[in-house]
Parts: C-alpha cells; sequence; structure tokens
C-alpha cells in the first residue's frame, strides 16, 4: 500500500521528487524529515542525468516501495 494517495500517478522524477518530499511530512521529528530531505535531494541530483526511460520507470517504482517501508517502519513504532 502506497504511503499517499497518488502513488501510482507519479510519471516523471519532479513528480516523484515532490511525491517523496510530501512523504517526509509524514515523519514524526523535524531530525528525521531533514535527513530523508536531504536523501531526497542527493538521490534526485544524482540522477538528473537519466534518460533511458525504464531505467526511470525502474527508479521511481523502487523509491516508491522505499518510501513507504520507510514510513510504515517509522509509523508502527508510535
Amino acid at each position: 500500500m502506497p504511503p499517499l494517495v497518488g502513488a501510482e500517478l507519479v510519471q516523471t522524477p519532479v513528480q516523484l521528487y515532490r511525491y517523496l518530499l510530501r512523504c517526509c511530512r509524514l515523519l514524526p521529528t523535524t531530525a528525521m524529515q531533514q535527513h530523508y530531505r536531504h536523501t531526497i535531494r542527493q538521490g534526485y541530483n544524482s540522477h538528473s542525468d537519466e534518460d533511458d526511460p525504464e531505467r526511470i520507470q525502474m527508479i521511481i517504482q523502487r523509491a516508491i516501495a522505499d518510501a513507504d517501508w520507510i514510513l510504515n517502519k517509522y509509523i508502527q513504532k508510535k
């Protein structure tokens, strides 16, 4: 189950970036939010030159799955 509504609509790297930043708002502490925002920004910058559509879709699917795992991990700890 995706962490936020609209995960299935993410098709471009910019949409993924914005989606992941919205997911960060759900994390319980400011420190966690800052850490994952920084990680998202680094990942976006490191893959900004990717031009293979298949590879981009693989990255998007993996990033959404990772965001789901991270949110489930921290939200269940409450």
